[in-house]
């Protein structure tokens, strides 16, 4: 009896450490710049390499629209990032006979990256962002400008001259992860983060910038402010933002602002 009950538990253990590297296996498919890993029981993400991009953009975009219009049985969402899709999943509805669940869908994933057409997205809708920069509105326009080596007003002129293409929304509700930042003004987040940053705060964080749509905590450099309310929550959809619209921003007074501010109440 005690050698049948070792032999089970010994089976057992076979299949737990079998389970264990399935879920830390790598998927690759000819383009070795793609992986796709299980990250849970009922998640896998696709990655398409690690630099941040509009191609890589348009292959994330392009498999979140494909799932979305054609999801397969058991799919639940796909959560684009700047260089990966998060495919999730309800285990139990995902049969295979001789595959776990886990394993069909990074298969599915594979099949289906194979064959992706990645077409050029349409131009995004361009929108303009009214931007008091520096004193009370941009405390960190002056720490920017020292790190740049550049003068507070090349640092605005340089920042509002710049198209900026929005990649996702994501961190807080409503917040904009934007590309092109010049390289001139990559500047280091702060060594401290603040506990609490107005709503419309416009940062630099390393090699982004954004807006902060709501009041939050945040440890970017802040170099001005916006009055536009640029999360709702009562509208739909709440974030004023979203994936693929151009960013450009515009520099404006403080009497501007109040102005504008009071127009949005």
């Amino acid at each position: 009896m005690r050698s049948l009950i070792t032999s089970f538990l010994d089976k057992l253990l076979d299949l737990l450490k079998m389970e264990v590297v399935q879920l830390v296996k790598e998927y690759k498919l000819d383009d070795q710049n793609i992986k796709i890993d299980p990250v849970s029981e009922t998640a896998v993400t696709v990655s398409f390499g690690d630099e941040i991009n509009l191609t890589i953009h348009q292959q994330v975009q392009a498999l979140s629209s494909y799932l979305e219009k054609n999801p397969f049985q058991g799919f639940v969402e796909a959560v684009p990032a700047f260089t990966s899709v998060t495919v999730f999943y309800e285990p139990l509805k995902i049969q295979g006979m001789f595959q776990r669940p886990s394993e069909l869908v990074c298969s599915t994933m594979a099949d289906i990256v194979a064959d992706l057409k990645v077409e050029k997205l349409e131009k995004g809708r361009e929108v303009v962002i009214p931007v008091c920069y520096g004193g009370e509105f941009g405390p960190d326009l002056e720490y920017v400008s020292s790190y740049t080596n550049l003068s507070k007003e090349e640092v605005i002129h340089i920042h509002s001259s710049e198209q900026y293409l929005v990649y996702m929304i994501g961190f807080a509700p409503g917040f904009p992860y934007l590309g092109g930042l010049p390289d001139c003004l990559f500047t280091p987040r702060r060594a401290k983060p603040r506990m609490k940053i107005p709503a419309g705060s416009v940062g630099i964080g390393g090699a982004q910038t954004g807006v902060y749509p709501i009041s939050t905590p945040g440890g970017w450099q802040l170099i001005g402010q916006t009055p536009l309310q640029l999360f709702l929550p009562n509208q739909d959809p709440p974030s004023f933002l979203q994936a693929g619209d151009i960013i450009r921003f515009q520099p404006i007074s403080e009497k501007e602002f109040g102005l504008l501010r009071e127009e949005e109440r």
